[in-house]
């Protein structure tokens, strides 16, 4: 990015900080993890910090097996959460997460769009394809990688064309003349595509603002589809040229689609444990990471990489003369493909391999350290244009969430790379700043 270009930032409300064994804690807070009062609180006070948006991502399964370590992907419905977060709060944008394959269209469209309305105009979508859940919706397997983009592809236009269906323009509220609406601004679509038939209209106006579109795949058919429909991405960079790359390419497929170099803004996730000081942060990293089945990284290694490590020393390099071909399906290309590219960069030893974000987490930016770490970590990768900002998960306990919005973020503001006040109303506003 340019050198003093506002980052844009915005917070998971996925509860990171519950991860592992995060959730013992005394002050995990982990009672209130069904309530929306503990969302309610960090959408405040990312809020107060003059965050972009708070974002909650989502899964429509639940594996039970993980259900007794942890959380996991139990979670309230996001719009939901977010509608009641609504009420409470007044700029930040607010990311919801629907998917494009088991969702229909039209209730997407009306349910973000009356966000939208809810919100004064400060709603998003975060557009995932998923990547489990299908037993749960009668598919007896999850669509192809191109199977999915394709179908997201039409879903978005669907989506789009029912937004527009019913202007906000043809509102008239003419009470002397008795017209409500102009009914010849309000169309039907009379959409017959490969994957959906919709006749519309929406059965409600699009408010005045515009809904930004946030997309989270990194696939090839992910970058593409991105390229082509969204304002951001949300992608998972282990480390800077990782991100340096994905940027490159994002702006370069964007282009190829007719749009502008920074159309699509590049937020990687970055995992934060702060602490006082390093020994601290490395300590509660350790905690939450204390009981981590060393048997399931296994596993995840073979399925992503086809290579068996279970009778390894932990001191033995992993090196890319051991990894065999690529299997024929994995649940996640990206993070497969990350998880090579490390091993083939690096050659850690299975000790090391094993607490890397590629196998431990979502591959992810992590930062385990002090407030002084993450900000120049931070300044580092915005001066090498690897991001146009990134998405916080903070991970560990409560006190990494208030470090980072009460220490991080204002040192941002102090170092010109973040806003020191709201300059818009709206969602879309924010990530034009």
């Amino acid at each position: 990015m340019r050198a003093g270009r506002t980052l844009h930032i915005g917070m998971s409300l996925a509860p990171t900080w519950l991860s592992g064994d995060a959730w013992r804690r005394a002050d995990s807070g982990i009672e209130g993890h069904f309530s929306s009062d503990l969302y309610l609180d960090i959408a405040r006070r990312a809020e107060a910090a003059r965050l972009d948006f708070v974002f909650r991502p989502d899964t429509l399964f639940l594996d039970a097996r993980a259900v007794e370590a942890g959380p996991g992907f139990a979670s309230l419905d996001p719009t939901l959460l977010l509608a009641a977060i609504a009420r409470e709060t007044s700029r930040i944008g607010l990311l919801s997460t629907m998917s494009t394959t088991f969702y229909p269209p039209y209730v997407v469209a009306r349910q973000i769009q009356s966000l939208n309305w809810l919100t004064n105009g400060r709603a998003g979508w975060n557009i995932v394809t998923a990547l489990d859940g299908n037993e749960n919706f009668g598919l007896p397997a999850m669509p192809s990688a191109q199977e999915r983009y394709d179908r997201a592809a039409e879903f978005t236009q669907v989506v789009r064309a029912l937004w527009a269906s019913f202007p906000f323009e043809a509102l008239r509220l003419d009470r002397a003349a008795g017209t409500y609406a102009d009914a010849a601004l309000v169309r039907p679509l009379d959409h017959e595509g490969t994957h959906f038939r919709v006749r519309g209209p929406l059965n409600l106006p699009a408010a005045r603002a515009p809904i930004p579109l946030v997309q989270a795949g990194a696939s090839p058919e992910g970058r593409d589809f991105a390229a082509a429909v969204a304002d951001a991405v949300f992608v998972s960079t282990p480390d800077r040229e990782a991100a340096i790359d994905i940027r490159k390419d994002m702006n370069n497929r964007a282009q190829a689609q007719g749009r502008a170099h920074g159309d699509v803004l590049v937020l990687p996730g970055l995992s934060l444990y702060l602490a006082a000081s390093r020994s601290e942060a490395r300590e509660l990293f350790a905690h939450t990471h204390a009981r981590a089945d060393r048997a399931r990284k296994i596993a995840g290694i073979r399925e992503m990489t086809g290579l068996d490590l279970s009778d390894w020393e932990e001191t033995r390099p992993v090196t890319a003369a051991d990894l065999p071909p690529a299997p024929a399906k994995v649940r996640s290309r990206t993070h497969a493909e990350l998880l090579r590219r490390l091993i083939a960069r690096e050659e850690p030893p299975l000790a090391e391999l094993l607490r890397r974000p590629e196998v431990t987490g979502s591959a992810h930016w992590r930062i385990v350290g002090t407030v002084d770490d993450a900000v120049d970590e931070i300044l580092d990768w915005a001066a090498a244009g690897a991001m146009d900002g990134f998405i916080a998960l903070p991970g560990g306990c409560l006190d990494a969430v208030r470090l980072f919005l009460e220490g991080v973020v204002p040192r941002l503001v102090e170092a010109g790379r973040f806003r020191a006040a709201y300059a818009g109303e709206t969602f879309a506003d924010h990530l034009r700043d």
